[in-house]
């Protein structure tokens, strides 16, 4: 996903930051921290795609294919899988505005990403 020619924005426009689902992890969160403290964040988008793979697989499925796969014990690790695409982006809309240490006047807002169409829909969280 082209997230500068999806948004219409140029290198250096934003700040982004990626990983697997899109998730408000405490790493993610500690980046928009540094984002909105240091570097003069004004809003943040949580954008998510269908026919992720995060969709495909529960933790508990993924963590025992780990397991199997290594011989090692994956039963503390969390990966945020989730089914519902609008829940989770909102969950993480959530997660991230109510965080103490981010500005409460930062706008956060969330959308889902089609693969299928290229269409880009706004999650409305209120």
């Amino acid at each position: 996903m082209d997230l500068e020619q999806l948004l219409g924005l140029r290198v250096g426009d934003a700040h982004m930051i990626r990983n697997a689902g899109g998730i408000a992890t405490d790493d993610a969160i500690r980046s928009l921290i540094l984002s909105t403290h240091l570097l003069g964040t004004r809003a943040i988008a949580v954008i998510q795609h269908t026919q992720c793979g995060l969709m495909s697989i529960t933790d508990e499925e993924f963590r025992w294919r780990l397991s199997t796969e290594t011989g090692r014990d994956a039963s503390h690790l969390r990966f945020h899988a989730f089914k519902n695409i609008d829940h989770n982006i909102a969950e993480q809309v959530q997660r991230i505005r109510e965080h103490p240490f981010l500005p409460k006047q930062i706008q956060v807002r969330g959308y889902a990403y089609d693969v299928a169409t290229g269409a880009l829909r706004e999650v409305v969280v209120s």
